[in-house]
């Protein structure tokens, strides 16, 4: 090691967490059936998450924004948004710019997707109107309660907050 350069006390400790976990429990479930989320890091300083999202689910997924930028990496299979006449494939990289809306549609064979989230992601009706929101804290409590429903107790997220 260089003089002068040492690890701060204040530092958070590094997070190493299985992406694509083979224990159930471990995924979230998401609004509807067929779609879950993997919690690897839960940045509540700069109000960001980092997920895998697994879809098994075909269709309409939900359409949302988000003010700030996302973005997504696909591990496997594929999937689009209606908006755009791009198929999203293993090994692509996304970045949606802040502002962005769009609606997720699964496609046959699912797919697993890394997505790092900034601030909110806001869900709209088919009108354009917010119906609800989801952030770091929201999903913090939502990773919470299901780790606590499938008897990993609800202590089990604080693994992924920094």
């Amino acid at each position: 090691m260089m003089p002068g350069l040492e690890v701060s006390p204040f530092s958070a400790p590094e997070l190493l967490e299985k992406a694509k976990s083979d224990d159930p429990r471990e995924w979230v479930p998401a609004a509807m059936p067929g779609v879950w989320m993997r919690p690897l890091l839960f940045d509540t300083v700069a109000g960001a998450w980092v997920n895998v999202t697994r879809l098994h689910h075909v269709g309409f997924i939900s359409r949302h924004a988000h003010p700030c930028p996302v973005h997504a990496y696909v591990l496997s299979g594929q999937w689009r948004y209606a908006e755009r006449d791009w198929i999203a494939k293993a090994g692509d990289y996304l970045l949606e710019p802040p502002g962005d809306i769009h609606t997720l549609i699964g496609m046959e064979g699912g797919s697993e997707t890394l997505f790092w989230i900034g601030g909110t992601l806001v869900e709209l009706d088919e009108q354009g109107n917010a119906t609800g929101y989801a952030d770091v804290f929201t999903r913090i409590e939502q990773a919470a309660a299901h780790f606590e429903a499938v008897g990993l107790g609800r202590d089990y997220v604080r693994r992924f907050i920094r």
